[in-house]
């Protein structure tokens, strides 16, 4: 079976996206068309582009990069949920991405985006050509949460029937996509 990494891009204190990850993380279980890993950003806890060599190279010399690369190796799928900082994608993630190459290849990437009115769309949107610049395949299929803090109750994210819906259109076709995609990964 495959497996989807459910990446929570936001570091900052207070953070909302954690209810948002633990829904997403359950559906996905339940979902059933992957194993499903949560990788929390603020855990994983990079330091700012500290490698000396490219990250094509695969050199790396800091034990944060060298556990990061094996995180997301091991992963076959992503499901990114991010809010938008400054109609932005949030720095963790950036530090993230730019801190592997190879790794991400040929690996399928959704989005569960929040914010306030625009849901974390502009993230999205400013997000995917990076994706592409790692070949890797951010599907059309999302989840914009907008408002979200008016659905987060008692520290858990109260999904609509909606969200719900198409949470599990996206794992359908995200399943899809890292099928078709799992040939190319399998090449030397």
């Amino acid at each position: 079976m495959p497996r989807l990494g459910v990446v929570l891009a936001s570091a900052r204190e207070g953070r909302v996206g954690a209810a948002v990850a633990d829904w997403v993380v359950g559906q996905s279980r339940q979902h059933g068309g992957f194993e499903v890993e949560l990788v929390d950003l603020k855990a994983v806890d990079l330091p700012l582009l500290r490698e000396p060599n490219h990250p094509k190279l695969r050199k790396y010399t800091e034990p944060k990069t060298q556990a990061w690369s094996r995180t997301v190796e091991a992963l076959d799928a992503f499901v990114l949920v991010t809010p938008e900082y400054n109609h932005g994608t949030p720095a963790a993630l950036s530090n993230a991405l730019d801190h592997l190459y190879s790794e991400w290849s040929y690996k399928a990437a959704a989005f569960v985006s929040y914010g306030g009115i625009s849901g974390g769309l502009r993230s999205v949107q400013m997000t995917k050509p990076r994706l592409l610049a790692f070949n890797m395949m951010p599907i059309v299929e999302a989840v914009p949460i907008p408002f979200v803090a008016k659905q987060i109750h008692d520290g858990r994210f109260e999904a609509t029937e909606a969200q719900v819906k198409s949470l599990t259109a996206t794992l359908d076709e995200l399943r899809r996509w890292t099928a078709a995609l799992s040939a190319l990964r399998a090449r030397p």
